[in-house]
């Protein structure tokens, strides 16, 4: 009797060892291993300092203090204690006119993302509506559709876009078509590869002997089947819009000079890493989190949508 009690409670605690509950550590790590918690948390406070801009920013990004000519950031004491006149301490320290450098990182961060989200869009909507187009009619169009891709890649994007701005003068406006028209070309080639594929599907079938029209197919059967690849790719390309933008800009191609971006603000510190590198330093590790992060957000999603890479 006492030799069954033993061996029950040898099997009950065995159970208990088995099937014990995780611990805070372990379940925090499945958290952050199933969840981009961190990407997600960076885009949101770089999404809040963009809408609320001018309540956050300790002053207006244009105004020009020469007391405070590459101020170093707050951590310097030094400094300050030497220039006792200087009205107030930077954070980030200031420019080479005594412009707050967190201040103009905050209004950069409205200019930056719209620009990203509205070239993003254009570029989304049109290679969605090609790529449709090419991948259900086939044909002709098809071919002068690949062809035109084709042809827009193998054009240097940087001249274009130095062209234009030597032509048309430097605006957002130009700016945003241009990422536009360089977001384009991939979208249309793997909406393109989908629709080849769903297409032959039984249910286009079904609907186009039922008499469905044309639009309706593409909007009710084609457009839901690729919604998700589209989804996963615009997240991708977010990251490299805002490179694009930054090296627009930085190159004197882009947004103009009077405006606050991140490639702005790098192209004007580049003069002075020497002596002042946080005019450019701080700029660059903004667009660095924004666009690692993005990338992280866009690789779960293709994980999340894609069967065959989807973790458990």
């Amino acid at each position: 009797m006492a030799r069954s009690v033993a061996i029950e409670d040898a099997a009950t605690a065995e159970r208990n060892v088995q099937y014990q509950r995780p611990t805070l550590r372990q379940q925090t790590w499945y958290v952050l291993r199933r969840w981009p918690v961190l990407p997600l948390f960076v885009l949101a406070v770089f999404i809040l300092m963009s809408i609320f801009a001018n309540l956050i920013a300790p002053q207006e990004p244009w105004r020009q203090n020469l007391r405070g000519r590459a101020a170093p950031p707050f951590w310097d004491t030094q400094f300050y204690d030497d220039n006792p006149r200087l009205e107030q301490r930077y954070i980030l320290g200031g420019d080479h006119v005594g412009r707050d450098i967190l201040s103009r990182l905050i209004h950069g961060t409205r200019i930056s993302l719209i620009i990203a989200t509205l070239s993003l869009a254009g570029g989304v909507i049109v290679g969605t509506t090609l790529g449709l187009m090419a991948g259900y009619f086939g044909g002709w169009l098809d071919e002068l559709i690949s062809r035109a891709v084709d042809v827009w890649n193998a054009l240097p994007f940087l001249l274009i876009a130095i062209l234009a701005a030597i032509t048309f003068g430097q605006s957002v406006t130009n700016v945003v078509v241009l990422l536009a028209l360089a977001a384009w070309g991939g979208v249309v080639r793997n909406v393109r590869a989908e629709v080849l594929s769903l297409r032959t599907r039984e249910y286009v079938d079904s609907s186009r002997v039922s008499g469905a029209s044309t639009a309706r197919i593409l909007l009710r059967h084609m457009l839901p089947g690729v919604i998700n690849t589209v989804v996963v790719l615009a997240t991708l390309r977010v990251g490299g819009l805002i490179l694009a933008e930054a090296s627009l800009s930085f190159l004197g191609a882009g947004v103009p000079s009077s405006s606050v971006t991140w490639g702005v603000m790098v192209s004007e510190g580049r003069q002075f890493l020497n002596t002042a590198w946080w005019i450019a330093v701080f700029p660059g590790v903004a667009i660095l989190l924004v666009v690692m992060s993005i990338n992280f957000v866009g690789d779960w999603l293709r994980d999340r949508f894609d069967p065959r890479l989807r973790q458990l």
